[in-house]
């Protein structure tokens, strides 16, 4: 555990210092928080039909989303990504560390340090300006904290998963763009899961994307209710164990038929 510890902070740090393109991140999630508030605003004023969340709600989801974006596993380390193109990976072979867990390590950082970095003043400038709400509850809070971290471990587990399929192909840009999308849209940071159709329900309540979004937001604003967060974190849980174990089957597999050509 201690190495991967040592990994996790390094990666961490390092992270930390690109503030210039937090800031940048920053505004332009700002920006386009505003245009979808501003979307929702028109949907609610457009209807009277009753709506599956409040408008306080809403706009309290949308903020999280902006807040809390870089969580999604989106984007891959460009670094390990250059190795397995290059052959250089086979330099992380020589390591005394367990391969998987390095690597999901990374990803671990990469997952929290931006995310940090962008989201502290987001909630400063949102709450006090446009319409971010606290918490429901000191309750709802802490459920929805250990639900933001079961969401960063799933987020891990994907990253890393898509990771190892670079070993299989040439650019490896595919398979990240697929599940990218998958779980932008199947984790309801383009449109909040309530608002999805009813036939729709079932098959997301089973995928592993809610969990990444939906789950700690819904528990977060309340619409979810605390007796509910544990089978949503089990849910979370359930699917990153799942995730890992495939994982490490399909990196095994890839492993015993590695060639690396050149020099």
């Amino acid at each position: 555990m201690k190495p991967y510890w040592a990994v996790v902070q390094a990666r961490f740090r390092m992270l930390l210092q690109y503030r210039a393109a937090a800031l940048a991140g920053l505004v332009t999630q700002l920006f386009w928080g505003l245009l979808r508030v501003m979307f929702f605003d028109a949907f609610y004023r457009s209807s009277s039909a009753p709506q599956p969340m409040t408008y306080p709600e809403t706009v309290t989801y949308l903020w999280l989303i902006q807040a809390l974006l870089l969580i999604l596993p989106w984007s891959l380390d460009t670094e390990v990504r250059n190795m397995i193109r290059s052959g250089t990976v086979a330099y992380e072979l020589a390591r005394p560390t367990d391969l998987y867990w390095f690597w999901f390590s990374r990803s671990l950082a990469m997952r929290t340090a931006p995310v940090i970095l962008r989201a502290t003043p987001m909630f400063l400038i949102a709450g006090l300006f446009f319409g971010l709400q606290p918490p429901a509850s000191p309750l709802t809070a802490l459920a929805a904290l250990v639900a933001l971290l079961g969401a960063v471990l799933l987020g891990c587990a994907i990253t890393t998963l898509t990771t190892i399929s670079l070993l299989w192909t040439i650019a490896g840009d595919g398979t990240a763009r697929l599940l990218g999308t998958a779980s932008m849209i199947f984790s309801g940071s383009v449109v909040p899961l309530p608002f999805f159709p009813d036939w729709a329900q079932t098959a997301l309540n089973l995928l592993p994307f809610r969990g990444l979004m939906d789950t700690p937001f819904r528990l977060y604003i309340g619409h979810l209710p605390p007796q509910q967060a544990l089978p949503a974190i089990a849910h979370q849980l359930a699917w990153t164990c799942a995730l890992v174990l495939l994982g490490r089957a399909i990196l095994g597999r890839g492993l015993r038929r590695l060639a690396v050509q050149g020099g």
